[in-house]
């Protein structure tokens, strides 16, 4: 089993910037990927990024390009979400997860552990 605990969400204006991070604990060792989902109330769960853990390779959605970049530390086992320029409709709970194996990354069926997730709120 895998835990994920993502923290640092919160309350900021558009145009402002927040830093999520995921720390994950318990059989890390086998983690192929991990990756950052977002759900607003009434929507599904939609891809934000997402990253191979040894190759390294970063795949983000069209909606976020270019305004948040992921970083992670392997040895510790954390993946953090920079998120600049927010906007109105980056607002929603963000959920890290982790997949064991090969999967298409921005499929969130495809994730086997999922954390609690953490709230941003964007003010227009």
């Amino acid at each position: 089993q895998v835990q994920l605990v993502e923290s640092g969400g919160g309350l900021v204006q558009a145009g402002g910037s927040l830093r999520l991070s995921c720390a994950a604990s318990g059989r890390t060792r086998g983690t192929y990927a991990m990756g950052w989902f977002r759900q607003a109330p009434g929507k599904e769960r939609d891809f934000v990024a997402a990253i191979t853990w040894i190759g390294g390779s970063t795949l983000y959605s069209d909606s976020v390009k270019g305004r948040f970049t992921m970083s992670r530390e392997n040895a510790k086992n954390t993946l953090d979400l920079q998120m600049n320029g927010l906007k109105p409709e980056d607002a929603a709970r963000y959920f890290c997860a982790a997949a064991d194996n090969p999967v298409p990354l921005n499929n969130p069926r495809q994730y086997n552990y999922w954390g609690q997730g953490t709230q941003v709120t964007v003010s227009s």
